[in-house]
């Protein structure tokens, strides 16, 4: 059913969870993973009050996401095929640009959980995506029980 399958991470409980749900998923069908970190974007604030020190952020966040791709590509089974992709680019961006030129048929993605005034107010990556993503997304929420609830699996047409 899926020849390749593209999974969000960023070392969040529900990415983790996502990541497992992909993995299941991908051996099942013996289908291709790319796995999709961003580094983290600075507020524009952090410019000004970095000053000298500001290379360091900024070279510190590209460690971090490094190290975050690194873990979830050893998490994958050696016997699977699966591509990692790091962007300087927003996440958000990044995802819609991938799903648009990667020929992927499904996202798999956590949901930090964010009550509907928050997700409203700041936005969500994973409601991003769902609403403008032409290809079925699976959103994962790490605070449920996987005994009691499945995972969200969400189709969007354009």
């Amino acid at each position: 059913m899926f020849h390749n399958i593209l999974v969000a991470v960023d070392g969040s409980p529900d990415a983790e969870l996502a990541l497992t749900e992909a993995i299941d998923l991908a051996e099942s069908e013996r289908t291709h993973l790319t796995l999709i970190t961003a580094v983290s974007q600075l507020p524009a604030t952090a410019y000004l009050a970095a000053g000298e020190e500001l290379g360091k952020v900024v070279e510190d966040a590209h460690a971090a996401a490094e190290t975050i791709l690194r873990r979830a590509r050893e998490r994958v089974p050696d016997d699977l095929s699966v591509t990692a992709v790091l962007t300087d680019e927003p996440i958000r961006a990044a995802l819609i640009d991938q799903i648009a030129r990667g020929e992927h048929d499904l996202v798999v993605m956590g949901s930090r959980g964010r009550g509907a005034i928050r997700s409203a107010l700041l936005g969500s990556t994973s409601h991003c995506v769902l609403h403008h993503s032409p290809i079925p997304v699976l959103i994962v929420h790490a605070d449920r029980s996987r005994s009691t609830r499945a995972p969200e699996l969400t189709a969007v047409a354009e």
